[in-house]
């Protein structure tokens, strides 16, 4: 599996000779013109996640691309022929399995309604399963191996990105993926939704969540890519 990280929540799936964009929104124009997708993944509304005036371009050029959506997405983004799903769904993109979980955005302040949330398990045989939980950390799927970690955000702070890491250690234990909880947190995470944060900010989260959690923190800045493989047990 190879992940590159397009800025922000902006994240480029390569697995099982699929290629799947995820949460292409307006603070990064590093995933302007990508082509050969099979399928672009939308987690919530927000604009840093879809680019209303750029994403419809996108998938012009994606004429073949699966489009997924939480259900209120239409009401920020005019994305012809897209499938608005709930979670608790199984899709197929080629031999991916894509699992969605969540269902609402974390909140950010009591009076700012929350828009729906769907977060992203990605799993293909033989290659390591990928989550992108959008904005939210409130739910942990069994077995994630890489995660595209949400480092800052106005609706979250380390604590809960520590305990969210936790907690997917604690799924894969009561799955019995894991033999404890410890060893079933996510071996590597890549931070995303960080444009809010300086490079010392991101250096210093990075630090501190690593150390707390035992996570594995893989930086891709700038549009860099890394394969991955299934983590022997």
């Amino acid at each position: 599996m190879r992940i590159t990280h397009l800025g922000h929540a902006c994240v480029l799936v390569e697995a099982a000779g699929q290629r799947i964009l995820i949460d292409p929104g307006n603070f990064s124009g590093l995933w302007h013109g990508t082509t050969e997708l099979d399928a672009v993944l939308i987690t919530h509304q927000h604009p840093d996640h879809v680019d209303p005036e750029h994403v419809p371009a996108l998938l012009e050029q994606n004429p073949q691309a699966l489009v997924v959506t939480a259900d209120d997405v239409d009401q920020t983004a005019e994305l012809p022929g897209a499938r608005t799903v709930s979670p608790g769904e199984v899709l197929s993109v080629g031999e991916v399995a894509v699992e969605t979980v969540g269902g609402d955005h974390a909140v950010i302040h009591e009076d700012i309604p929350r828009v729906h949330n769907i977060g992203y398990v990605l799993r293909a045989e033989g290659e390591p399963v990928f989550f992108h939980p959008g904005d939210a950390l409130d739910t942990a799927p069994a077995g994630v191996e890489v995660l595209a970690l949400p480092l800052m955000g106005p609706w979250a702070a380390m604590k809960e990105q520590v305990e969210f890491l936790r907690a997917l250690g604690d799924a894969a234990a009561e799955a019995g993926t894991a033999e404890d909880s410890q060893a079933g947190v996510p071996p590597y995470s890549i931070p995303i939704h960080d444009e809010l944060l300086s490079d010392r900010g991101r250096g210093l989260l990075n630090r501190q969540i690593g150390r707390l959690t035992g996570t594995e923190i893989v930086s891709l800045r700038e549009g860099a890519s890394r394969d991955f493989a299934v983590v022997d047990s």
